[in-house]
């Protein structure tokens, strides 16, 4: 029998031949995902389900969904779709991540150009039969700088047509490297420095723990006189209250917003405020995105549900039938590698060097090293997979290399990762043990052997004596539990390093107080995706 596909929001006729070309009975029903109730009535039926924004794929309806094997995002953003139910219930995730790049470009470009010469405000009082001419008076583009808060693949295309119109690009990104900064003709710096030298400000980022807020009143008060902000982005980047208190006050001359903390947004602090231009989240709308988008995702969909092919998950690595219970223990093992070293890494990267000693040299090393980039880059990208990461490590200029050698140790099979940044140089190793389950047995050189948890927290120091009692009473202190407690050192007296699981995130207060104390040299919280 033919798989069955529900198409539950607007998606092209185009997309929805290309399942029936393929061999996959679909049912295209463009408002029923608005309708919460038919959807739990109807969603039993289905072994795949194609949506856009409107529906909302919650726990509840994917409960209801008995037969459902992958749910198709028609776009990038996954905000609508319970990932951690689908994963426990074995549905694939997939999004479209570069279909909408380009549109997205443009229309941070067209707000910035209609902030600049209050475009909509001029159109409105012209058409109400006004001519004030001497009103709006605009500023131009032209020498002017532009400061990119992200400069991933959206970042890139606005730099390379903000410099099209003769703008000077600075940019922040803790994964550009300078190599990529140089092809782009821009200028790598750090978020104050761009604050302090930015005419116009636009946000390409991801709504991460990072990355929330980044803009406040703090921000705002490092910024030039002046300065127009423009986010297509996503909401929650911006603190809106402190950037209308910034409109108020003369600081921050004009704004332009795709994207706000509360969508649909009916009411906001920044309507009608004079020369704040505001769009219902269009950024991907235009014919050619959405027409691409959901010809992906009906090609993805149909070849996993064909021929059991997997592209652009965001739950799954994309892995044949036959290699995966040997290869997936070590694709969480490759995961947790490069989640750790992004985790712990601050500066732009370089050189991002694999090595495969042992049984697993033999495996599907490209699955491998591209889990490993997916941990690397989701502590900065949230919606990264395994197809995505490669290319965005290019983007990001960051070098990657696989060294494979025959077992040289005591372990059959490790992992290990080189992480060369401009300041630092980082490893870290990893083994699965007989179990199935990953361990950390290797960091900065320093031999241990760590369970991997979902909370986790990384100090270094030297070797002195007080290390484990400070731990643990601070620890105690702030209502952390230890659940593990693992320590290495490379000599006597040297550089020492503890790694703890908890029960816990560990917040800002704690690692404060440990940094504080003059013990530790780094205290990190981490966290880890563990199934």
């Amino acid at each position: 029998m033919a798989p069955r596909v529900l198409v539950s929001d607007k998606l092209s006729e185009t997309a929805v031949q290309i399942f029936r070309d393929k061999g996959v009975d679909v049912d295209f029903l463009p408002d029923v995902g608005k309708d919460k109730e038919k959807m739990l009535e109807i969603i039993g039926q289905y072994d795949g389900l194609a949506i856009r924004s409107a529906t909302k794929a919650t726990e509840k309806l994917i409960g209801a969904a008995e037969r459902l094997k992958v749910i198709g995002r028609a776009g990038i953003g996954v905000d609508n779709v319970d990932i951690a139910a689908a994963s426990r219930k074995g549905i694939i995730v997939m999004n479209t991540p570069f279909g909408n790049s380009i549109t997205t470009a443009e229309h941070a470009i067209a707000l910035m150009l209609a902030v600049a010469r209050q475009i909509p405000e001029a159109n409105a009082s012209t058409h109400e039969g006004k001519w004030e001419k001497s009103r709006f008076m605009g500023v131009e583009l032209t020498n002017k700088t532009l400061g990119l808060i992200g400069c991933g693949n959206i970042g890139s295309n606005v730099a390379e047509r903000a410099k099209g119109l003769k703008m000077k690009v600075v940019a922040f990104d803790p994964f550009l490297s300078q190599d990529r900064a140089d092809t782009l003709g821009i200028e790598k710096v750090e978020l104050d420095e761009l604050f302090g030298r930015a005419d116009f400000i636009t946000l390409h980022v991801p709504l991460t723990d990072k990355t929330r807020n980044i803009i406040d009143a703090a921000a705002i008060a490092k910024m030039k006189d002046g300065v127009r902000i423009i986010n297509c982005a996503r909401g929650g980047l911006v603190v809106e209250e402190d950037l209308v208190a910034g409109l108020n006050s003369g600081k921050v001359a004009g704004a332009a917003f795709d994207v706000f903390a509360s969508e649909p947004a009916t009411h906001n602090p920044m309507f009608n405020l004079p020369n704040v231009v505001v769009t219902p989240h269009l950024g991907a709308s235009t014919t050619e995105a959405q027409e691409n988008v959901a010809i992906q995702v009906a090609e993805q969909m149909s070849d996993y549900l064909i021929n059991g092919a997997v592209t652009n998950a965001l739950n799954m690595p994309s892995i044949s039938a036959d290699e995966a219970p040997r290869l997936l223990p070590f694709v969480k093992l490759a995961e947790y590698l490069g989640s750790f070293v992004g985790q712990v890494t601050d500066s732009p990267i370089k050189e991002f060097e694999i090595l495969y000693d042992g049984a697993v040299a033999g495996m599907n090393t490209s699955a491998l090293t591209s889990a490993a980039l997916a941990g690397l880059i989701k502590s900065q990208v949230a919606e990264v997979n395994m197809v995505s990461a490669p290319v965005m490590a290019k983007e990001r200029g960051i070098q990657v290399s696989e060294t494979k050698r025959d077992k040289s140790g005591v372990f059959d099979s490790y992992i290990k990762i080189n992480l060369v940044t401009e300041k630092h140089q980082r490893s870290i190793a990893g083994t699965v043990f007989s179990d199935g389950k990953p361990r950390f047995i290797q960091i900065k050189g320093i031999n241990l052997d760590a369970e991997v948890g979902r909370h986790m927290i990384y100090t270094t120091n030297r070797d002195v004596p007080g290390i484990i009692g400070t731990l643990g009473k601070i620890l105690g202190d702030g209502g952390v539990n230890i659940a593990n407690f693992n320590l290495g050192r490379d000599k006597p007296g040297g550089d020492a390093i503890a790694l703890l699981y908890v029960d816990q995130t560990v917040g800002k207060p704690i690692l404060d107080e440990l940094l504080n104390g003059g013990l530790f040299n780094q205290a990190r919280a981490l966290e880890f995706d563990v199934g």
